[in-house]
């Protein structure tokens, strides 16, 4: 990530302000992450509903702010995905 940064136009908090109105009533999982996805540089967020299972993932341009992705994602979507970034890290 911080290999990234440099490239970012949009602060990790304007991005979070941006996620967080994106998701009623939503909170943060997990900090965010810096990252290339789909040749995009974007800032990638995980948020939780209360009363529910699943979490939604937003990923917001770090470029020019828009938001490019809002999906929801179940627990096991969330533990495939885990699984596809340690191998990705080579951990």
């Amino acid at each position: 990530m911080a290999a990234l940064l440099p490239q970012a136009k949009v602060s990790k908090a304007s991005a979070t302000k941006s996620a967080l109105a994106a998701v009623a009533n939503g909170t943060l999982k997990e900090d965010a992450e810096l990252e290339k996805e789909n040749g995009k540089l974007v800032w990638s967020f995980d948020i939780s509903k209360p009363g529910t299972t699943t979490i939604t993932e937003i990923m917001v341009d770090a470029v020019t702010g828009a938001i490019v992705s809002n999906e929801q994602e179940t627990a096991k979507d969330q533990k495939k995905e885990a699984a596809a970034d340690k191998k990705e890290k080579g951990w």
